[in-house]
């Protein structure tokens, strides 16, 4: 349920007119954040997927903001997610599924946090490299509306 409300967030925020660029793709991370933590209502330290979602789109939004090309600036977020995932292993989780399992899973990356990094760094040079540096006008010269 969380991921589906979270991409539909990301898509809404990005709209279907243009192709976006870097600013509108980070815009659309941080929707897509915003709507996981804001349903799902885990905060960094539970031990879930959004303790490598935050600090990834804490890092992607700063580096677009300062100009970093999206190709670096993903990278880089993807590489602080990673980071994120593995420091969960000392975690004790609060909330998600690995919740019940409690003292058990100390030692153990989460899961959710450590596939959410993986599916961000392989689909980051997809998406850099669909995303426009510039946005695309959405009706081409010559073309009729």
């Amino acid at each position: 349920m969380l991921w589906g409300a979270g991409l539909r967030a990301l898509g809404e925020s990005l709209g279907n007119q243009e192709t976006p660029d870097a600013g509108a793709l980070a815009a659309g991370i941080r929707a897509f954040t915003a709507r996981i933590t804001g349903l799902g209502k885990a905060e960094a330290g539970d031990k879930t997927m959004v303790d490598a979602l935050l600090p990834f789109t804490e890092t992607l939004s700063r580096l677009v903001d300062e100009g970093v090309d999206l190709r670096q600036a993903w990278a880089a977020a993807a590489q602080e997610a990673e980071e994120a995932a593995k420091s969960t292993a000392s975690l004790r989780p609060l909330k998600g599924r690995a919740r019940p399992l409690a003292e058990k899973s100390v030692g153990t990356p989460d899961p959710g946090a450590t596939s959410l990094a993986m599916i961000f760094t392989v689909i980051g040079p997809i998406l850099a490299g669909a995303v426009s540096s510039h946005p695309v006008p959405s009706h081409p010269a010559g073309a009729r509306s």
